[in-house]
């Protein structure tokens, strides 16, 4: 008897507990269902990002010459506007080798107004072209920033902006025409 009673005891034990498991289980899924609909509603609404500095926008990243003859005009211009609220000062553009030389405004931009970099490529080399110019100001934009330069309290205070140029240099066309070679042996001995 008293086994049976402890088996009874032990059933009726074990289901309390089962129910109490699955108390826990629904009371979880309940709370991760939502929190995944408190998450969805938050990620569409709108944040609103308010951009403090300068910002640099080209209305190109990349300049294609396509084909061009050796010793052809190889200059081109990158026009940029500073969308920000700050002056842009832009400190630095290099070339991604000697061939490239850029030539940027030295002076403050002011928001809302626009400057040219002037990229010159030197088609004195025949091939295909693929340079890079490298810019460096202090602009705080994300979208044309591909390194940002951060103080030494960790606080972005500009960045690295990349421009590209990209084509081929063809060799000159010539008017001169192919000769046809002498029939016959080149060297004919004399003896």
């Amino acid at each position: 008897m008293t086994i049976i009673i402890k088996h009874i005891l032990y059933i009726w034990n074990n289901k309390y507990k089962i129910s109490k498991m699955k108390k826990s289980i629904s009371h979880l899924s309940l709370f991760l269902a939502s929190l995944f609909v408190v998450h969805s509603f938050i990620a569409q609404q709108p944040i609103a990002l308010i951009s403090e500095g300068a910002e640099i926008t080209f209305d190109k990243s990349t300049h294609d010459y396509g084909q061009i003859e050796k010793s052809a005009n190889g200059e081109c211009v990158f026009v940029f506007t500073n969308n920000g609220n700050k002056p842009l000062k832009i400190t630095n553009a290099k070339g991604s080798c000697g061939c490239t030389v850029p030539q940027w405004p030295r002076e403050e931009i002011a928001p809302g107004e626009s400057g040219e970099i002037k990229v010159r490529y030197d088609t004195k080399r025949i091939g295909v072209i693929n340079k890079s110019v490298t810019i460096q100001s202090n602009a705080m934009n994300t979208d044309n920033i591909t390194r940002s330069k951060k103080d030494s309290d960790g606080k972005v205070i500009g960045g690295t902006s990349i421009i590209r140029i990209k084509g081929e240099v063809k060799a000159p066309k010539t008017n001169a025409t192919p000769m046809k070679p002498n029939q016959g042996p080149v060297n004919s001995p004399t003896e």
